[in-house]
């Protein structure tokens, strides 16, 4: 049967059953050395691999390190990487048995079964096999094989891992992957030959279960990366050198921001210095709230069965929910605020003219992670969700995502992150509510998308189990990318909790429902804050606006006393360091603790009712300010959010 493919340019041919991306390369007018795979339509396939379908073919280009490589070629690389890593410790240990190699965001790993305990001191061995893997330039050669012909491949090597995947894909086509003497079943995309893969470096080894499940084997995962250029990775490696030093879990300890105990593992204790930091994030958050006209409630933390039952929580999220009995009755922590907020609104009364009815929520949920994906803020036991349930009619349902939309945006402007993707989730395999709620769920999603002109990617199959959701990554100061808003809509939970309003025929029927978070976690989000500045607070947000350290901690006691209560009558965070040490020690200490503003005072400053300021990045204010401009100037920084430091800038030099 004759295939019709069509070429980006908009010209068609029509081929026979069998042809290859590689046997049209002259007809889409592209060269074989620029490009490494193919796609038919959305689906990427091998450069010699038949065309499987009609439909439009495009080509995945080879990067050259002068512009933003394609993701998806990066894709088909690293997953070539994982196979070659995988022939390389093949050939290194004699007993290993292989379980399964993906691409993950930024490089690629795979899972062995073998007696040697794999550790960093083994990388430069398999690193150096796998360069001559790649020196060697072996084909990789795609083969699709029945049931039978698998199992006479793997023969009798130790396969269980192999063969339990083969029986989760039955009905489906199988295909291995060989490239000289080591092949793998494997779905594919890959490139032509190993000699295509510039530049890798292995990162890490880790334990892993088998399918992520406890009961499961525990294997042993060796993480990498690899680019097609030494100039791109050498930029990744810095990039994760920088992000080491960002590291929020050191600089939440150095800044006494946050700590952990074996008495709650996996539930942070907020310090002093935290809970500064928590109170404004928070406080920008209320502020919004107010401005974009929600109520703000507060729900128990504990809840019966009966309700997690009816939000459909029990029997689709039971297994990481924390339980208890009150009055021999079973009874939950809530893991989530909505069901619980849809009390509130059924206590109510509403017609259609009351809608829409917002309703925010910073409600401390509990989640039972397991302890081996706990990591400091950004994986926790327990945190405090920034919620919000709108409830309104379908007509208004575009415009209250629309909304949403610019709280987000609004928000996150305050923090200078340098940009948000935007990505749309649809139905999940395992869900609630019927395909009439889904469609018109995502279809409200994707015109507010469409009104606001923002760009997004579609992401297939990955919405919340009750309804479609937008999600909204944040980009750092060095590029790296954090899911944290969520935007969904809801159709089942108002079915579900009877929840209602009358409408103009004076009928009762369904509100919409819309869940909101913006920051997602506090904790999450002020992880991520920690690592975006690099613990260097913007004056708005540093638990320490600014310190008073006398030259002489004798002889200027009383004004640096002064000083203190005048800053902090005024609204500055501001402490003393009178320590018994040279003034040299305590100013240089005082800027590793990244405090804004270091207040010098000495007897000049003391008859002229001013302080010498010196920022932490180590710039003089040229001439001493008084103290109550000096105050007024923070205020100024506090009520604006500035990002960065403004005193001491031309602008203020007069002051």
């Amino acid at each position: 049967m004759a295939l019709q493919i069509e070429f980006k340019n908009g010209d068609s041919v029509e081929v026979a059953e069998g042809v290859s991306p590689v046997d049209m390369m002259e007809q889409a007018g592209v060269k074989a050395k620029k490009v490494i795979a193919a796609k038919i339509d959305d689906e990427i396939i091998d450069l010699n691999q038949p065309i499987p379908r009609s439909g439009l073919l495009s080509y995945l280009p080879k990067c050259d390190g002068k512009k933003p490589c394609n993701p998806e070629s990066l894709h088909v690389l690293r997953h070539t990487a994982a196979h070659v890593m995988a022939q390389a410790v093949m050939r290194l240990f004699d007993d290993v048995e292989f379980a399964i190699g993906p691409t993950i965001e930024d490089g690629f790993y795979y899972d062995f079964d073998l007696e040697h305990r794999l550790s960093d001191e083994d990388f430069e061995a398999i690193e150096a096999e796998m360069r001559k893997i790649i020196a060697a330039d072996y084909p990789v050669v795609r083969r699709e094989v029945s049931d039978d012909e698998a199992e006479e491949i793997l023969g009798s090597q130790k396969a269980q891992f192999k063969r339990e995947l083969i029986k989760g894909l039955e009905g489906q086509q199988l295909s291995f992957y060989t490239q000289d003497d080591f092949t793998d079943l494997c779905r594919g995309p890959h490139l032509s030959s190993t000699g295509q893969i510039g530049a890798f470096k292995l990162l890490s080894v880790a334990g892993a279960y088998w399918r992520g499940r406890e009961t499961n084997p525990m294997l042993q995962r060796i993480y990498g990366t690899a680019f097609f250029t030494e100039k791109d990775l050498k930029k990744y490696l810095n990039r994760l050198e920088e992000a080491k030093k960002r590291d929020h879990k050191k600089l939440g300890a150095h800044l006494n921001l946050f700590m952990f105990d074996q008495s709650g593992p996996g539930f942070p204790f907020w310090q002093p210095n935290g809970v500064a930091v928590y109170r404004q994030v928070e406080n920008l958050m209320y502020e919004k709230m107010d401005e974009y006209e929600y109520d703000m409630i507060r729900t128990p933390l504990i809840l019966n069965e009966q309700l997690w039952r009816e939000s459909g929580h029990w029997d689709h999220y039971r297994e990481n929910m924390y339980f208890t009995e009150i009055d021999e009755k079973a009874f939950a922590v809530k893991p989530m605020n909505c069901p619980g907020g849809t009390r509130v609104y059924k206590n109510g009364y509403y017609s259609y003219r009351d809608l829409p009815v917002r309703q925010g929520e910073f409600g401390i949920v509990h989640r039972h992670e397991k302890s081996g994906v706990l990591s400091g803020l950004f994986r926790v036991r327990n945190f405090t969700q920034d919620d919000a349930h709108i409830y309104c009619t379908p007509d208004q349902v575009v415009d209250e995502i629309v909304g949403c939309l610019k709280m987000v945006r609004d928000v996150y402007s305050q923090f200078g992150f340098e940009g948000y993707n935007f990505e749309l989730s649809t139905r999940p395999e395992k869900s609630i509510g019927s395909d009439e709620m889904w469609a018109m769920g995502e279809g409200a999603l994707e015109k507010a998308l469409e009104r606001e002109g923002i760009d997004y990617q579609l992401n297939p199959g990955d919405g919340a189990f009750y309804g479609p959701k937008i999600d909204v990554h944040i980009r750092d100061a060095i590029k790296r990318t954090w899911q944290c808003g969520t935007i969904q809509v809801d159709f089942s939970m108002p079915e579900r909790f009877d929840l209602n309003y009358v409408n103009e025929e004076g009928e009762k029927v369904r509100p919409v429902m819309i869940h909101r978070a913006i920051y997602g976690s506090f904790e999450r989000f002020i992880g991520i804050l920690i690592e975006h500045y690099a613990g260097k607070f913007p004056t708005w947000l540093a638990p320490t606006q600014a310190v008073v350290i006398p030259v002489s901690t004798e002889r200027f006691s009383d004004y640096t006393a002064q000083v203190y209560q005048e800053l902090k009558a005024a609204g500055v965070r501001v402490i003393v360091d009178d320590r018994n040490e040279s003034l040299n020690k305590r100013i240089r200490e005082q800027q590793k603790q990244y405090v804004p503003y270091m207040l010098v005072v000495g007897e000049r400053e003391e008859e002229s009712g001013t302080v010498a300021v010196r920022r932490r990045d180590g710039v003089q204010v040229p001439e001493p300010i008084a103290v109550s401009t000096f105050a007024k100037l923070v205020l100024d920084e506090q009520a604006s959010r500035t990002i960065g430091l403004t005193i001491g800038q031309p602008e203020n030099e007069s002051a």
